[in-house]
């Protein structure tokens, strides 16, 4: 038996039966040849941490691992640090799959290797005589290989990074899920050009919040001092340091950035952006069985439909579900969709939303 302290290696997932995509194919031919070319001109990989959440007993830690060249091979990577380049170059990066990666929080440590887009996503279960107070922990996260195989100036010696780790206490009993795109930040996704040109261009300097939504979240923190704040939302993990800097700039409570890879996976060229949603809402009420959730988004996307269909799947769980009106949206629900099973309410920016909410508490 490992001691407290031991490192406990996760098993891979089991691979999946359905041949892969093309599309996924190409992908990872192209990341195993450039990979390999870029090694031998001594690139390294190192981790980008994002914010990961759990409970006193259990966390889900996040990360993912990319190849740097040597003159960024001694510094950790910061999601914020180069947060208000262009959104851009976010997106020419080369992932390092398959990369062994060991994870430190409170008194466990786990090994675990990168997926095939280079993600770090490990739930670790804690030594039940230390479990984690509620509030912000630090777990890190230390690329194993770093350096052992690189070319002459790669780092030799590599810091842990660390990943900053949410903790819910069990008497926490209201949590807020929050879209970004459209819900927290003017993107105009139901105009393309216009929300391609926010998305890839525009600084984070320059984006701009919905009007009102800052206060309300900040009310909504106020009020419920212990409610968790996830951010959920179908952009990629690239731009991760660009929202998490929006965020903090406009005041926007803390929390979890629940995003996608844009990449193609082993079933399409895109992956599903309800289906990451509906998928992430389900985790979310697993992981905190005592939390009822405020759900809000827009009417630009699905968030509607996926909101309902999860307060349909979740009884009980959804206190409300609040939707901003967006410029050129229309209402969309797919077949077959559930009455609400919650009160639902609309409104064009934070403040609408904020009244319509009063409404649903007063009754």
């Amino acid at each position: 038996m490992p001691g407290p302290h031991a490192p406990v290696t996760q098993q891979p997932a089991p691979r999946p039966t359905q041949r892969p995509h093309v599309a996924a194919l190409i992908e990872d031919w192209w990341c195993a040849v450039a990979g390999a070319f870029l090694r031998r001109r001594g690139w390294v990989p190192r981790v980008l941490a994002s914010t990961g959440y759990g409970t006193p007993r259990d966390v889900r830690v996040l990360g993912r691992v990319l190849l740097v060249p040597p003159s960024r091979a001694r510094g950790p990577l910061s999601p914020i640090r180069h947060a208000d380049r262009r959104p851009l170059r976010s997106y020419l990066t080369l992932p390092s799959p398959g990369e062994p990666v060991r994870v430190t929080v409170g008194g466990a440590v786990v090994d675990v290797a990168t997926d095939r887009a280079g993600y770090v996503d490990v739930e670790v279960a804690l030594p039940p005589d230390a479990p984690l107070t509620p509030g912000r922990h630090d777990a890190t996260l230390t690329a194993l290989r770093a350096g052992t195989d690189a070319g002459p100036g790669a780092a030799s010696v590599v810091a842990p990074v660390v990943a900053p780790v949410q903790v819910v206490g069990d008497d926490a009993t209201f949590g807020v899920v929050s879209d970004i795109d459209d819900t927290t930040m003017v993107t105009a996704v139901p105009r393309p050009f216009v929300a391609a040109w926010n998305t890839f261009v525009t600084r984070a300097s320059a984006r701009r919040p919905v009007p009102g939504m800052p206060e309300l979240y900040r009310r909504i923190a106020a009020e419920h001092p212990d409610a968790p704040f996830v951010y959920l939302s179908n952009g990629a993990w690239n731009t991760a340091g660009t929202l998490a800097r929006f965020l903090d700039r406009h005041g926007f409570p803390p929390g979890p950035l629940l995003l996608t890879d844009w990449g193609p996976t082993q079933t399409g060229w895109f992956r599903s952006g309800p289906q990451h949603k509906g998928e992430s809402l389900d985790r979310l009420m697993t992981a905190f069985p005592q939390v009822r959730w405020l759900l809000l988004g827009d009417a630009g996307q699905l968030d509607e439909d996926v909101y309902v269909r999860a307060s349909a799947r979740w009884p009980g769980r959804v206190v409300a579900i609040a939707i901003r009106q967006v410029d050129g949206a229309r209402p969309r629900a797919s077949r077959g969709r559930p009455e609400p099973g919650a009160p639902l309410v609309h409104g064009a920016d934070g403040a609408e939303l904020a009244d319509r909410l009063a409404d649903v508490y007063r009754a």
